[in-house]
């Protein structure tokens, strides 16, 4: 079974996916955020399509652990898309994810504008990557 990961972010929600033995990430896409139910009835429907047994979400984890404003918007949301959605929901810590997704894109020399497309997916496979090896 697949694992699905998020990064949720104010106009964004970056999507990643497992493969069936849980050893790489795959970027999925990245959704232009809308409205709530709308943003849910997309993730429902790549839930449909890649049958995941479960959905990571990132949380930008504050260095002294806590959560600020924006994490605690995340954490919201995540317990609405649990609500609608009916698989089980785990947070994992992103604080460094789009930092670390942007120098990768950097690093192999994608344009400014490309990496604007990419950012928020790239950051949801490295969210996935760090679950997958550090989990269970």
């Amino acid at each position: 079974m697949r694992i699905l990961a998020l990064d949720v972010g104010t106009k964004t929600i970056g999507v990643a996916v497992s493969d069936e033995l849980k050893i790489t990430a795959n970027g999925v896409k990245t959704i232009n955020r809308k409205n709530e139910t709308n943003d849910i009835n997309e993730l429902k429907s790549l839930v449909g399509e890649y049958s995941p047994e479960k959905i990571v979400v990132g949380l930008p984890y504050r260095m002294d652990g806590s959560l600020g404003e924006r994490g605690q918007n995340i954490e919201k949301f995540a317990k609405k898309i649990e609500s609608k959605i009916k698989l089980p929901l785990e947070f994992w810590d992103e604080s460094f994810s789009t930092v670390n997704a942007e120098k990768a894109l950097i690093e192999g020399n994608m344009s400014r504008k490309k990496r604007k497309k990419v950012i928020d997916k790239m950051a949801a496979v490295i969210i996935l990557q760090d679950y997958l090896r550090n989990s269970g």
